[in-house]
């Protein structure tokens, strides 16, 4: 039995969809979460194929004609689900408001792999369009049987099949509650771009209008009759061990039920969220002192004394070392980009219950299939009796606590028959969420006796880990249970230079340990190697007299790039400057900087060119960044509306991480553990953000969740430099480092 009361997850999906008892999200009437009665309501069929090789694993087609997509991808807040129901209602020609989505949930979906990495357009969305395009085709080809025409002779409009003379047939009455029993042609003809009604249309997103009334469901917001809360209690160490545990004044607290132990796990558990808060808080429990982080201070010294596994060339060109010992002349530069958490605005949250041996967990997490597998082996199981159900959080950018808090959920639920919550607290997601590692990076640089650059050499200190997309659990890490190494994120990419150098290497040293528990966070080592990147080619362009927009130009040679940063050139009105202060911007206390950036997105996709503004106050250090502008080449553009959206984010999110975010630590623990000690962007400091979308509709479609963020943070350092002629090569840019640069130009 499963957490619905009906038979475990052996029961075919058609059944377990129209008995109506499953609990996941369902974006179709943008409040529920009851998808299997929501589809069940409108007579629609869950495929009985999770294979990505089927069309049933991705749709199917009601007896009304309204058709349910099932993605293994999941909205983030990012507007996928939204983007994904135009794709869909583009090549089934059947209207928007009659498309339905569930997402995440590893019993009715596919295994897309994690939402991660800019790819749920450009792999997740490209897989739906596929699956659809088919389903059309076959659609099309069985009323040409029933009407003895040839199937070129037909059309599909608003969920029907057309013949010339007016005759239509419904998708419902075609397939409507059966199976298509189809693979995916990966060759199938989609639509032509020319014709496209929905898809690169400005479709507003679907979620807005609950979330906007405070309708929606956030998983912090999700309930099951007889839960239970419960209150992890943590140790006042990164590496504590439990002792002695009294519970006596917990106890006496109203509504509360047991204290669960399992080696260093400790939590309580109660009838409702603050009693589960006041018990927590009563317990007495004695924790073995750990003072094994690294001096603050003195972080990274420890980065380059820690032992390296390997080397990993990222990037050989020519003889770069060679070249660089022989230059007539050489720049030097060295990068940092501090720890960063998360900083999710909700703290996560998971609910779990355990039925007849299987386990049915609720979370946010952006990897539910994963995260199937991983509590499976956390518990030793076999990953049919665990199924993880998507419901979004309040923030995520990556892989933060909720996993954890999903572990933490199973691990106490285990105890009861009821349905177990678990809340995190701001301190809990703050301190115990796994962290964006510390990147270190060398550069060098060599210049011919005519100023022209011969080679180009870069080293990073990063640290190695799994290439599985998991983090260690923390549940069962100090439950002495089955763990799993870290995996950072690819924190190798983007060592690698887009610009053309006759001579390049870039060398990733990947390290022993860090010292926290990494994952990746947004854009992860894209935007530390970006930056150093960066703000290192401003530097050349300076050195060599060059404007640093038209230095990119010259060294590029992808048509697409150059188009890019011209364009945001004429967005932003760039004006050439050969060095610092070259307008004279500025007055008084306060001075006025621009600075360019650009990235090819992983050396592959997504073109992004960017100018920030900046205002530099010399008196008290504060940056403001006053304008933010974006040319963006995503290909195929699926909804305009969306993708500035996301660019949105983007820019304010990262600009948040430049100048404010810094994760603060003494030798035990993280001591940043709310917003006054770890502070993020607030509203008077968000920049005006000015777009320019380059649409390419024949072109393959990318993503928009990073690539901008890549950017940000070197753009605002350049515009820096450009005010005031500080090289801030240290991230975040505080007022206390600014304030010593001037003392130095």
């Amino acid at each position: 039995m499963d957490a619905t009361g009906m038979d475990s997850p052996s029961i075919d999906r058609r059944t377990f969809l129209l008995a109506g008892g499953a609990m996941v999200v369902s974006f179709a009437s943008g409040a529920s979460t009851n998808a299997a009665a929501a589809v069940a309501a409108k007579g629609h069929v869950a495929p009985k194929s999770l294979s990505l090789s089927e069309v049933d694993g991705f749709l199917a087609i009601g007896a009304d004609g309204r058709v349910t997509v099932y993605s293994g991808k999941v909205d983030l807040g990012t507007g996928v689900r939204t983007a994904l129901m135009q794709i869909a209602a583009e090549e089934l020609d059947t209207p928007l408001e009659r498309i339905d989505v569930v997402q995440g949930d590893t019993l009715l979906t596919p295994d897309q792999g994690a939402t991660i990495s800019s790819v749920s357009i450009s792999r997740g969305g490209v897989e739906v369009r596929r699956a659809a395009a088919t389903a059309r085709a076959a659609l099309i080809e069985e009323s040409a049987r029933r009407w003895t025409l040839p199937a070129a002779s037909l059309s599909t409009q608003a969920g029907a099949v057309v013949a010339a003379d007016g005759r239509r047939l419904a998708y419902g009455e075609l397939i409507g509650g059966r199976q298509f029993a189809l693979k995916v042609d990966a060759k199938v003809r989609t639509k032509d771009p020319a014709t496209y009604t929905v898809v690169g249309k400005p479709v507003p997103r679907v979620d807005i209008p609950a979330i906007v009334t405070g309708r929606f469901e956030f998983m912090h917001d999700f309930r099951l009759p007889g839960m239970l809360h419960a209150r992890v209690v943590r140790p006042p160490t990164m590496r504590g061990r439990l002792g002695e545990v009294d519970d006596s004044a917990a106890k006496r607290i109203p509504g509360y039920v047991a204290t669960v132990r399992h080696g260093n796990f400790l939590a309580v558990v109660a009838r409702d969220e603050w009693a589960s808060i006041r018990a927590a808080r009563a317990l007495r429990a004695e924790w073995a002192n750990w003072e094994g982080l690294p001096a603050m201070d003195r972080l990274w010294d420890e980065v380059r004394r820690t032992p390296v596994l390997r080397d990993e060339v990222t990037q050989n060109v020519g003889k770069a070392p060679e070249v660089v010992e022989k230059a007539a002349r050489t720049l030097r530069a060295t990068f940092d980009f501090a720890i960063h958490t998360h900083g999710s605005i909700g703290p996560s949250c998971a609910v779990a219950q355990w039925t007849d041996g299987n386990l049915h967990c609720w979370s946010a997490s952006q990897q539910t299939h994963e995260l199937r597998r991983q509590l499976a082996d956390m518990f030793s199981l076999p990953a049919e009796q665990v199924r993880c159900s998507y419901i979004e959080g309040s923030g995520c950018y990556g892989r933060n606590g909720h996993e954890d808090a999903a572990a933490d959920a199973a691990l106490i639920a285990r105890s009861f028959k009821q349905p177990v919550r678990v809340q995190w607290s701001r301190a809990d997601e703050h301190v115990w969420d796994p962290k964006g590692p510390p990147t270190l990076i060398d550069y060098v640089a060599a210049l011919d006796s005519l100023g022209n650059v011969v080679a180009w050499s870069s080293e990073a200190w990063i640290p190695a880990g799994q290439s599985v997309s998991r983090a260690t659990l923390v549940a069962a890490e100090h439950a002495g249970m089955p763990v799993d190494a870290s995996h950072p994120g690819s924190v190798q990419n983007h060592l690698a230079i887009q610009y053309r150098f006759p001579n390049i290497r870039s060398v990733a040293h990947r390290l022993a340990h860090t010292p926290f528990r990494p994952s990746w966070i947004r854009t992860p080592g894209r935007m530390q190697n970006t930056f150093g990147n960066e703000v290192f080619i401003d530097e050349l362009a300076h050195a060599t007299g060059v404007d640093p927009l038209m230095f990119r130009i010259r060294a590029l040679d992808d048509r697409r790039g150059v188009e890019a940063l011209e364009r945001v050139a004429k967005l932003a009105a760039w004006q050439p400057r050969g060095g610092p202060n070259a307008r004279g911007g500025g007055s008084g206390d306060v001075l006025r900087g621009r600075g360019v950036s650009y990235v090819k997105y992983e050396l592959v996709r997504t073109y992004v060119a960017a100018v920030a503004e900046v205002e530099v106050n010399r008196k008290t250090g504060h940056v403001r960044v006053t304008r933010f502008f974006v040319a963006h080449d995503c290909g195929q553009i699926i909804n305009p509306d969306g993708l500035k959206n996301q660019i949105e984010g983007n820019v304010v999110q990262t600009a948040s991480r430049a100048l404010f975010e810094e994760l603060r630590f003494d030798r035990s623990t993280v001591t940043s553990r709310d917003w006054a000690t770890y502070p993020i962007l607030r509203f008077p400091d968000a920049p005006d953000v000015v777009i320019d979308l380059i649409d390419r509709p024949r072109e393959a479609p990318w993503g928009a969740g990073e690539p901008t963020a890549a950017v940000v943070p070197s753009a605002i350092s350049n515009a820096i430099f450009d005010a005031t002629g500080v090289r801030m090569r240290s991230v975040p840019f505080t007022p206390a480092k600014l304030l010593e640069g001037l003392r130095r130009v």
